[in-house]
């Protein structure tokens, strides 16, 4: 059976070259950084040498890249630790944000009574700016604004150093999950003027159970997880030096690739799109999409008019024709919830229709798109 997958916003492929750096680390390096003997020692340059990579990718200092077990964590060290730690009253945030940043928030909320306020959105998905300023006005509260980079859903692109501007205007600080574009979006820390940001390395063909937060130097941020004093005193624990090495070679090679491999993606996301225009009448496209210039060029989501009973087994038939996609609302997908992104965006009627997340990478081709437009099309006619 053939197999496509175009999940790769939830996940991606490992490149060749990390894997080999991965196991020639986990069979040479496996010495505890944190311990004084030759091997440690080696361990310990190994990992700092990572942290002087990766740090030098951002334009920022190697002390402001703290290694994580991924986005999650990275998103809760920073949100948990600038309400304890830094006296943040007011979290201005939006209701399009992963549930990393969202349910961490609602944490934080109700423990430590904190105030939350959603910046509204316009009809196409994109952040209403003079709302996020009409907030900051009106407020005398200690504040930090989050706001996510890339939706993961939708992939639609928040005007990064704008927010940061009017954020530094107004004496807040700034938090972004850039999740969804670290490894695929050039980002120079030291003119952006963000103050935190989340990483996660299996977004961009790196191994899954690692990351990092970027954390601006001074800006008064204390652990969450405790222990030993790895990682400047921000995270304890024994660091995945081999999983560190894989991140930062993908990085490496990701930014070394990254106008060639961008271009060539947007080539399948605009083939995929108009091959599905071309094929049916109805299709449609969720916020922003289908608009390369204000979306990612990873990811569409895409709306197909099908009756109820068939909107419910169309995830499951892709599956069962080796296609993996991942399924964006609550009436295909067997749950209460379905996706919160698509209910903020889309009508009731909408939502009845079944939508569909799919995301491309450089190891997917034009021939993969087809076989996915044609089974699509059995589905639908038959």
């Amino acid at each position: 059976m053939k197999k496509v997958y175009l999940d790769n916003a939830a996940t991606t492929q490992l490149r060749n070259e990390v894997i080999h750096t991965m196991i020639n680390v986990l069979k040479t390096e496996y010495g505890n950084p944190s311990s004084t003997h030759t091997y440690g020692r080696s361990s310990k340059s190994l990992l700092e040498n990572c942290r002087k990579e990766i740090a030098r990718l951002f334009h920022v200092q190697a002390s402001e890249i703290i290694f994580t077990s991924g986005g999650t964590e990275a998103d809760n060290l920073i949100l948990q630790s600038a309400v304890k730690n830094l006296g943040i009253e007011l979290i201005i945030t939006s209701k399009l944000e992963h549930h990393a940043v969202l349910n961490t928030i609602k944490s934080l909320q109700i423990k430590e009574g904190i105030e939350v306020a959603f910046v509204k959105h316009h009809p196409d998905s994109t952040l209403n700016i003079e709302d996020l300023e009409a907030i900051l006005k009106q407020t005398t509260k200690k504040t930090l604004v989050s706001l996510m980079h890339v939706n993961n859903e939708i992939g639609t692109l928040l005007p990064l150093d704008e927010v940061a501007r009017i954020a530094k205007q107004y004496d807040a600080f700034f938090h972004s999950d850039m999740v969804q574009s670290i490894g695929h979006l050039n980002t120079d820390f030291s003119t952006i003027l963000v103050d935190f940001a989340a990483a996660s390395a299996h977004k961009f063909h790196g191994p899954k159970g690692v990351g990092f937060a970027f954390i601006r130097k001074n800006s008064g941020l204390k652990p969450m997880q405790l222990g030993g004093g790895q990682e400047r005193g921000l995270r304890a624990g024994t660091e995945a030096v081999y999983a560190i090495a894989g991140m930062t070679e993908a990085l490496k090679i990701g930014y070394q690739n990254l106008e060639t491999e961008r271009a060539y993606i947007l080539s399948l996301k605009e083939y995929f799109k108009n091959e599905l225009i071309k094929n049916f009448k109805d299709v449609s496209f969720n916020g922003l999409s289908a608009d390369s210039e204000k979306s990612s060029y990873t990811t569409l989501s895409v709306r197909l008019p099908l009756p109820e009973n068939k909107a419910q087994l169309l995830v499951f038939q892709l599956d069962l024709r080796g296609i993996a996609c991942s399924e964006g609302s609550a009436c295909q997908s067997g749950s209460q919830e379905g996706s919160h992104v698509l209910k903020e965006l889309l009508s009731e009627e909408q939502l009845k229709a079944p939508s569909l997340r799919f995301s491309f990478s450089i190891f997917n081709t034009k021939e993969e798109l087809d076989y996915v437009v044609q089974t699509l099309k059995e589905f639908v006619e038959n």
